[in-house]
């Protein structure tokens, strides 16, 4: 493409360009970490768009650089709306522009809530494969019935083949059961068995995921868990500040998840220092530090979802697209340079 063309991708284009590749984003992830691991990337701080008397709902603003052979910038505009699902439309929505660091330009915007949550769900599905491989319970536990836990089954499917059943838990029981529905008409071969008790998951899995949209944590104890556990732990705000204190905590970037009232900052908040984080998932795929601090330790992984993931899974879209000419490229979006204008 020209200077002075930019590709559209709209959300359509995008799922049937992604439609089957979680092994391929889980590599795509793990690439992005290491390079971030590396210090080949540049990663503001997210900045957190709230609206006044309202706590529920937000705009995110992740901008970022990611080198190495990805050698993109650029920015994902997302947010979260919960009170959607009552509209009959998605929690999330979201855009993604990527940038050239040689000029500068956008080089295509391109919707962005299929590639977030299929970041995120490599991201966890990359964790899973490290912390869980090789654990004789194949059960996972669903703690949350949206599209990212809808996705991080597909990923762990892909990724973690051993685990084939899964129990699913949501305070809306009727979403729950939807869940379930959907899952085993999407998947071969699947096991989805449905609980009323958040303790009956806890109890039954050795490996659970939450994504939920909780505000504040509810989870204060884990103690029916296995010894062992992984918990992945990607909406950040379920779990207690003691739970996380007694855990062998990993994360993806320590000073991003100590922000905005995680639960790993509620921690921090109560303790006085970060101590408690033994390490990034970037350490362990580089290996710098160990799958766990012991044996029997209980892993949580808290992602702070890295911009960088979104860059690096949109630059694979956009790349795809141009050779498959999928998009709609527009020429002529930019102005004329400005001693030319008359």
């Amino acid at each position: 493409m020209s200077n002075d063309e930019m590709l559209i991708l709209k959300g359509q284009e995008i799922f049937s360009l992604l439609e089957g590749q979680e092994k391929t984003l889980v590599d795509i992830v793990r690439k992005a970490y290491e390079a971030h691991g590396r210090g080949e990337s540049s990663l503001p701080h997210s900045t957190f768009l709230r609206f006044p008397d309202d706590e529920s709902n937000r705009i995110i603003a992740l901008p970022a650089y990611l080198g190495g052979e990805f050698e993109t910038a650029g920015v994902k505009w997302v947010s979260s709306f919960p009170g959607n699902i009552r509209r009959r439309m998605d929690r999330a929505s979201a855009v993604v522009t990527l940038n050239s660091p040689r000029t500068g330009r956008p080089e295509a915007v391109m919707e962005g809530s299929i590639i977030s949550a299929k970041r995120t769900a490599a991201s966890a599905a990359l964790a899973a494969q490290y912390f869980h491989n090789g654990h004789k319970n194949s059960r996972a536990g669903i703690v949350g019935t949206g599209l990212i836990n809808f996705e991080i089954i597909k990923s762990l499917r892909a990724a973690c083949p051993e685990v084939d059943s899964f129990v699913v838990f949501d305070i809306d029981e009727a979403r729950a059961a939807q869940f379930k529905e959907v899952c085993v008409d999407a998947f071969d071969r699947i096991e989805v068995r449905v609980e009323k008790d958040l303790t009956a998951v806890l109890k039954k899995c050795a490996l659970i995921s939450f994504a939920t949209t909780a505000a504040r944590p509810y989870v204060s104890d884990l103690s029916a868990c296995p010894a062992d556990a992984t918990i992945l732990h990607i909406s950040l705000r379920d779990l207690s500040p003691q739970v996380i204190l007694s855990a062998d905590n990993v994360t993806d970037d320590i000073s991003h998840v100590c922000r905005a009232e995680t639960s790993l900052h509620l921690a921090e908040q109560a303790v006085g220092h970060r101590d408690f984080i033994r390490c990034t998932l970037a350490d362990i795929l580089r290996g710098n530090a160990p799958i766990r601090k012991d044996a029997e330790s209980r892993v949580i992984f808290s992602p702070f979802g890295l911009g960088v993931l979104d860059l690096a899974v949109g630059r694979y879209v956009y790349d795809l697209a141009l050779r498959r000419g999928m998009g709609t490229v527009l020429d002529g979006f930019f102005p004329a340079p400005w001693t030319k204008q008359r």
